[in-house]
């Protein structure tokens, strides 16, 4: 038995920025920068892999909150607004290096280039919707598309509040419905967490496999047969595959991964930080708030205080060289497991879509490399959890244990000194949600409204973002601010409701604001009615 199986999972998640109050908002540019970056350079090269004929199968996972800001017409039109803005950057950057630094002119040309392309596919070949893009490469059946919690909530810090994360799975679940006319058979748990009882709330939905970390087989109480090589069955039927952590870490290794190489380029020399302020002063953010251009010039250079001018050339050599390495582990891992199994293992292998292009520049590059490698490889084939399950239904019954995919395997990163007081605040508000939706079942009208915009209120403050980033100390005041906002909103709907009333100009403001999930019903969170997932 010689076959292996290799199952790539890219995981799309930005957390829901959308701020209609403003001409420009900083934090609205992480989804700018992703579609530039990842999303649409990803969508180039697995279109011209279609073209070329290449076999591939892949899951891709697109958030709800991602998909409805790629689905919001007021973000996307300010995201031409970006593009030409830096389109205008870079014409300036042009002039400057052609006077001052000539050796940088063909990295302007490129990155120009690289902006005109975005411009044409954006609006000529998707209509200004990426969404479609992705819907394409599933139809022709390259990509299968799966979901995640509404708002990435990580669930394990919710496991007493079953009704809150059934609420985040059935929202999930309409949210593809909506953007895909198709329910999700596959759930990507946010961070991976996962408690056992979890898979019951997912089967409610109709969902028929996840993905967790390492940590849930190797601490389970039974032991996993076929080790991570294999998918296993929750007492009720619903799949389990445990994520591949060594074959991740050739990649995310943050000390000895792939992107860290000398010949890649930096990502955080950039002239947003380098240049003077009174030049590039049109393009960052008031009042003086530096950000990345994606004007980067400079090869990471082992860490050097001085650095080497960024070499494409060079980068793709060893673009090719890790995705031959790459395939090496792939293949050694097979050979050395496939002795003690009784078919072929599957190596569950897992990313967040952004490393590629937007954190690792030659990512995109990368991966496009190991797909054709792969199709080349007669012995090694792209597969998908779908694949996998229609040729082996029959797997080892057991129930996964505690875990994560964070540092340790645990929920240090989610809930630390930093960012525990957070949770009693949004426990409280599932409780009087809860608590609304039982006092004021099947309302119409405005309160229908009110309460429904309460639900998003709930849902938005669950997000694992947000204490994330507090934990990291990178934007944190942000996050901290948007967390008292979602709670304040709820507040206020809370206190209206308990006096029977509704605060009009404020919905009307709010519903503006956060105008995520339009087919909401806050009745989810009542605990006496059962969501049904359709």
């Amino acid at each position: 038995m010689s076959g292996k199986m290799l199952n790539l999972t890219l995981h799309a998640h930005l957390p829901f920025v959308r701020h209609p109050e403003y001409p420009r908002f900083l934090e609205e540019d992480w989804l700018f920068e992703c579609i530039s970056e990842s999303y649409l350079p990803m969508l180039r090269k697995f279109r011209k892999l279609r073209e070329d004929k290449v076999k591939f199968r892949i899951t891709l996972v697109l958030s709800p909150t991602l998909c409805a800001m790629l689905n919001d017409k007021l973000l996307m039109e300010r995201y031409v607004g970006f593009l030409n803005l830096h389109l205008e950057l870079g014409e300036k950057e042009l002039s400057r290096c052609s006077a001052e630094a000539p050796e940088c002119v063909p990295l302007v040309e490129r990155y120009i280039g690289e902006i005109k392309q975005n411009l044409s596919d954006f609006n000529d070949l998707y209509q200004g919707n990426i969404l479609n893009g992705f819907k394409d490469l599933a139809e022709t059946k390259n990509l299968v598309l799966i979901s995640t919690a509404a708002t990435h909530s990580y669930f394990p810090l919710y496991k007493d509040y079953p009704v809150a994360v059934e609420a985040q799975i059935n929202v999930a679940v309409q949210s593809h419905v909506y953007n895909f006319n198709k329910a999700p058979k596959g759930f990507w748990l946010p961070e991976c967490g996962y408690y056992p009882g979890l898979e019951k709330l997912l089967k409610k939905e109709g969902i028929k496999y996840f993905h967790v970390s390492s940590q849930a087989l190797a601490l389970a109480p039974e032991k996993a047969v076929r080790g991570n090589y294999a998918p296993v069955k929750c007492p009720n039927g619903v799949y389990a595959f445990a994520r591949d952590g060594a074959l991740a870490s050739l990649v995310w290794s943050s000390i000895s991964g792939y992107p860290g190489d000398s010949d890649y380029r930096e990502f955080y020399r950039d002239i947003g930080y380098d240049l003077p302020l009174d030049y590039i002063r049109p393009y960052i953010h008031e009042p003086d708030v530096r950000v990345f251009t994606g004007f980067k010039y400079w090869a990471i250079t082992d860490k050097a205080e001085v650095k080497r001018l960024y070499n494409p050339e060079a980068a793709a050599v060893k673009v090719d060289r890790h995705a031959d390495n790459f395939i090496y582990h792939v293949q050694q891992t097979g050979d050395t497991v496939s002795p003690y199994l009784d078919r072929e293992p599957i190596m569950n292998v897992s990313f967040d879509a952004e490393l590629f292009g937007h954190w690792w520049y030659e990512g995109v590059d990368w991966l496009d490399a190991v797909i054709r490698k792969i199709a080349d490889t007669p012995d090694l084939k792209l597969v998908t959890a779908e694949d996998y399950i229609r040729k082996y239904p029959d797997n080892q019954v057991m129930q996964p244990a505690f875990s994560s995919w964070g540092e340790g395997g645990y929920s240090d990163a989610w809930v630390d000194n930093s960012n525990s007081w957070i949770y009693r605040h949004i426990f409280k508000a599932i409780d009087r949600m809860q608590e609304l939706a039982e006092r004021f079942p099947n309302q119409e009208s405005l309160k229908l409204h009110f309460l429904n915009q309460a639900a998003r209120e709930v849902l938005l403050s669950m997000a694992s973002d947000w204490p994330y980033i507090i934990h990291n100390k990178t934007s944190a005041g942000y996050s901290e601010n948007r967390l008292r906002s979602h709670l304040s909103n709820f507040n206020l709907v809370y206190d209206n409701m308990c006096r029977n009333a509704v605060n009009t100009k404020w919905l009307v403001k709010a519903e503006q604001k956060d105008n995520i999930f339009p087919e909401i019903d806050y009745n989810i969170f009542n605990p006496k009615r059962a969501p049904s997932g359709k």
